[in-house]
């Protein structure tokens, strides 16, 4: 098993993001008026969104989505996660460049790339940005039917995603691809899973993040950040998961070019490492992901051989192989 592991954490987005640089908030107000009415000043006195209003959160979301990606039609029930939007970005560049990295220095895009999205959400996030920055195909999985209808919802109401992406209930809530992708291959998966085991570890953490952004205590914090239950909390939270998808993607081997999840807890690597190569992955790259406060991870692997690899591109990339390979 191939493995790259000790990488030095990042602390700026990926150089392709739209929003590495402070958010032009006159321009994010122009598309989004109402954003107007959440502007306050922060600590050093500049003009910042309130990040503790769950309303504010969404309304920049939007703007954000409208400005800087051409998505004029976004809205999902108040309960479900509201994502942040530079992070998720930040995810899909990386993947992209995984592809080049696998595609002689040539990022892979439209009609012959598909991604599948294990737990889609009610957002479609990661499909609306695979889309508009790289034409990518999408296949979103949920296992909650009002999510699925909710991203499916977003879609339809976007020119640009329809036909794009296509939206599906997972029946088996302990499934990851099995019912989703059986008589399909794709070229890459993509998961951001639950990573609390309980209610109460869950409201522990916002109340972290808001005390982080504002300096104060919550006894009862509003999830901002934070969805219905099975967006955030599953049994064994993160850790059991991720070891349980990878031992399904061992069943999918040859229907998957790279799997890969974000991994926040940094103590789960070494039993994830551990569980990829008792599951005989080929190859495991680990890609920081994040900025100065909060540095996270992606775990990308695959089972296929080199000549599998050379295979695949051949025929779903199009590519023909340098003479050294």
């Amino acid at each position: 098993m191939s493995t790259e592991k000790n990488i030095v954490e990042k602390t700026r987005l990926h150089i392709r993001n739209k929003n590495r640089e402070r958010y032009d908030l006159e321009a994010l107000i122009k598309v989004e008026p109402e954003l107007s009415n959440h502007i306050k000043p922060s600590k050093s006195g500049e003009d910042s969104v309130d990040f503790e209003n769950p309303v504010a959160v969404k309304l920049l979301n939007k703007a954000l989505l409208n400005h800087y990606y051409g998505v004029k039609n976004w809205d999902f029930p108040a309960e479900n996660l509201c994502p942040p939007i530079p992070g998720r970005a930040d995810y899909i560049h990386h993947m992209a460049d995984l592809l080049t990295q696998s595609n002689f220095g040539v990022i892979p895009n439209g009609e012959q790339i598909t991604c599948l999205d294990v737990g889609v959400g009610a957002n479609c996030i990661y499909p609306i940005i695979g889309v508009t920055e790289y034409d990518w195909n999408f296949i979103g999985s949920d296992i909650d039917p009002k999510s699925v209808e909710s991203a499916a919802s977003i879609v339809m109401q976007n020119p640009m995603l329809t036909n794009k992406v296509e939206c599906k209930l997972q029946e088996n809530p302990s499934s990851f691809f099995a019912g989703i992708i059986d008589d399909k291959s794709v070229d890459l998966s993509i998961c951001n899973p639950p990573f609390h085991s309980s209610t109460e570890e869950a409201q522990k953490s916002s109340r972290r993040k808001i005390k982080n952004l504002a300096g104060k205590k919550a006894v009862r914090p509003v999830l901002n950040f934070a969805g219905i239950s099975n967006e955030l909390i599953c049994e064994g939270g993160e850790h059991t998961f991720i070891h349980n998808m990878i031992t399904e993607s061992k069943k999918f081997s040859d229907k998957v070019y790279w799997f890969s999840t974000l991994v926040s807890k940094k103590s789960n690597l070494k039993g994830i490492y551990k569980a990829l190569s008792i599951e005989e992955a080929s190859q495991v790259k680990t890609i920081p992901i994040g900025t100065g406060n909060k540095s996270s991870r992606i775990i990308a692997w695959s089972f296929l051989s080199k000549e599998e690899q050379k295979e695949w591109r051949e025929k779903r990339w199009k590519v023909i192989p340098s003479i050294s390979e």
